[in-house]
């Protein structure tokens, strides 16, 4: 019997999802009748005597499926925030028919004439600009999909489609069964030797909860990356990394080596059915960048700009570390701790220096304060509704006027349940309808340290930054004003859509917001101004080696989808070509990028990693904006808010940028700010 809580609208508050009335076996069920109900309003449009309208087309369109919309974001979130064995199973059955009935709307022949037939008279209609935007994007989602192609070729991407969903669902799934897989016990107290004691006594907290004698080191990021920064055991510090480098790439049974070719092959052949060349090609049609030789031009152009500096860098941390502890050749298992000990030396600053001022509750309020201050925005924690785990925070958030703009979940802690990372996602989109603007529900989730019995979670400051990025995506969600659920929010194309969450990170740097949350969390000291000049001065540490590594993903990602893969039989091998100019750290033999390179196997990042360096020229560009007439500008944030987080994907991204910084954006200023160029 299906629970009729599962079929929208909610009996809830907001209409928020009711996790704990929701088993297993409710999805499968619940999925076909989604499926079903969308079936019927597909049948409505298609079947409608009357001529194809804007409205009782293209509309109807994109309101129809929202009850599979609402259970899909609710399922695929806890997919990757709260899953497990039988989820992942659940995740096998129900991701081929959503892919057959994603099929069936964009290879409906009778639906395709009567989109083609309104965006054949486009220019005679009186369109707004959204409404523009989203005849467009309708019509594309035909066109790109196969509406044109021949019955057998149709058949053909259906069949690539549903093979396709089910690999990147298994290529996660091996991924987070690695990191969950690997421990590392220590036993000997001398083997901590170097660690900090809040990460001694999480290692400890974590043994005991697996009722083990020691300490305990795992894969997750607040485990792995105090270990790898501060152990002064070179060969556990060699043991983890290696362990993080190979995951899946064992030749086991949870190797990825044979997804990845088959992912690459199959979206190849996708590629070719629907008259691209390439992957690459397809993607980049719809980005701000256009064409994979205009995204090879910009990595090549910053790559001309970053290497030399990285390869300047790299040597200063090699003769460091042979001065210091006479290592010959700097591996791979060195760089994080070698490069610790060098900003420690050069800047005086330690991280954990820095952690006591950023308790994670007092982060969250200086994010939750910085934009008070900047879009008038409240939060308020909540405990009337239903949350997936203990650990997750929710929130109300309103604006000066009291309306309600978004429900907001907040999940932070890792846990076995739990991929790595951090991601910011939806459970409902903005939307108007019927003169009602509904409002959206917004989460974030990442991986930071736990609080420990003597100890508060004190983040690093790079979790500081990652806070604050993933909080910038939520506030794109959250102040989402559009008419259409599919151009809502974030919903843009992915070389912009990080311009929100990165531009948000520099307020992290700034002396007026660090003052608003930076306090102490025993003395309540606000951070030192010494302090905080540290850190604007170690912002620029290592920044040519940082940007040659996000280079070196973004040419690894072109490498695997912007050529015919099918001469690619080695995955290691191919990886290897790829990084050839772009390595700095000798080879290592057991480990592999590809198969756990989750944002272009898993995730929407395929042909699309360049869009982190691509959105840092515009995050640069629209900070120097807000620095010219002050951080906390209203004038500027309100420009900001009115024409790129609240406009989601209405318009051309350059469109809404230039309106709202009034030109295009000048990759100067993310070279100033790297210290690549002089001022």
């Amino acid at each position: 019997m299906i629970k009729k809580t599962l079929i929208t609208p909610f009996n809830t508050k907001y209409n928020t999802p009711p996790f704990s009335n929701i088993e297993n076996e409710d999805y499968l069920p619940t999925f076909k009748e989604a499926i079903a109900l969308a079936r019927k309003e597909i049948d409505l449009i298609t079947t409608n005597e009357a001529a194809a309208t804007f409205e009782n087309t293209i509309v109807a369109l994109d309101f129809s499926g929202e009850q599979l919309d609402r259970i899909s974001s609710i399922f695929f979130n806890l997919n990757s925030a709260e899953t497990n064995e039988e989820i992942q199973k659940i995740a096998q059955e129900i991701s081929p028919l959503l892919s057959e009935f994603s099929n069936d709307i964009t290879l409906n022949e009778d639906l395709f004439k009567r989109v083609k037939a309104i965006y054949d008279i486009k220019e005679s209609l009186d369109l707004t600009a959204e409404q523009k935007t989203l005849l467009d994007k309708r019509y594309k989602s035909f066109s790109r999909n196969g509406a044109n192609l021949s019955e057998d070729k149709k058949n053909q991407l259906r069949e690539i489609d549903k093979k396709l969903s089910q690999l990147k669902l298994k290529f996660g799934e091996n991924v987070l069964a690695e990191t969950n897989k690997f421990e590392m016990l220590i036993t000997d107290e001398n083997d901590l030797s170097g660690l900090p004691e809040g990460t001694k006594e999480a290692a400890k907290q974590m043994a005991e909860s697996k009722e083990k004698e020691g300490w305990l080191f795992t894969l997750d990021y607040p485990s792995y990356i105090p270990f790898v920064t501060y152990s002064n055991n070179r060969e556990l510090r060699k043991k983890i990394t290696l362990a993080a480098g190979s995951k899946s790439f064992k030749g086991d049974a949870l190797d990825n080596q044979e997804n990845v070719l088959e992912i690459t092959n199959l979206r190849h052949k996708r590629a070719n059915l629907l008259g691209y060349t390439t992957h690459a090609e397809f993607v980049l049609e719809e980005r701000m960048a256009e064409t994979p030789e205009k995204v090879q031009a910009f990595l090549n152009e910053l790559l001309l700009k970053a290497k030399p500096a990285a390869e300047k860098e790299f040597k200063n941390l090699e003769s460091f570390a042979k001065d210091l502890d006479n290592i010959d050749e700097l591996e791979k298992w060195d760089g994080s701790y070698y490069a610790e000990k060098l900003k420690q030396k050069l800047f005086s600053l330690d991280d954990e220096l820095l952690k006591p001022y950023f308790k994670l509750e007092n982060v969250i309020d200086g994010a939750f304060k910085i934009t008070n201050i900047l879009f008038d925005l409240n939060f308020e924690e909540i405990h009337d509704i239903d949350k997936y785990h203990e650990d997750v925070l929710t929130y109300k958030v309103s604006n000066a006027s009291g309306d309600l703009v978004s429900v907001f979940y907040a999940d932070f802690f890792p846990r076995a349940g739990k991929r790595n990372g951090a991601w910011m996602t939806s459970y409902k989109p903005q939307y108007i309808k019927d003169s009602i603007n509904s409002r959206p529900h917004i989460s974030i989730v990442c991986n930071f340290t736990k609080p420990t019995k003597s100890k508060p979670s004190l983040l690093t400051f790079n979790e500081v930054t990652t806070l604050f990025h993933e909080f910038g995506h939520a506030l794109h969600g959250m102040l989402a004003n559009t008419t259409y659920p599919s151009l809502s929010g974030t919903n843009v194309y992915w070389d912009f859509v990080e311009l929100p969450s990165q531009i948000l990170e520099n307020w992290c740097y700034e002396k007026e917001a660090l003052e608003l949350f930076a306090t102490h969390y025993e003395t309540g000291e606000v951070i030192p101004m010494d302090l905080i000049e540290k850190i604007k001065k170690s912002a620029t540490f290592h920044e040519g080696m940082q940007t040659l590594r996000q280079i070196s993903f973004g040419l690894l990602d072109m490498s695997w989808h912007g050529q015919d893969p099918s001469k690619i039989k080695n995955v290691k091998g191919h990886e290897k070509e790829a990084f050839e100019h772009v390595t700095l750290y000798p080879e290592t033999n057991e480990t592999c990028m590809s198969t756990s390179f989750s944002h272009i196997f898993q995730g929407g990042y395929s042909s699309g990693y360049y869009s982190y360096k691509w959105a840092e020229v515009l995050d640069a560009d629209a900070f120097e904006y807000f620095k010219e007439t002050g951080i906390f500008n209203k004038e500027i944030a309100q420009k900001f808010k009115d024409n790129v987080l609240s406009k989601g994907g209405t318009e051309n991204p350059m469109t809404l940028y230039k309106r709202f910084r009034g030109q295009e954006p000048k990759p100067e200023a993310l070279l100033r700010r790297a210290g690549l160029i002089e001022n």
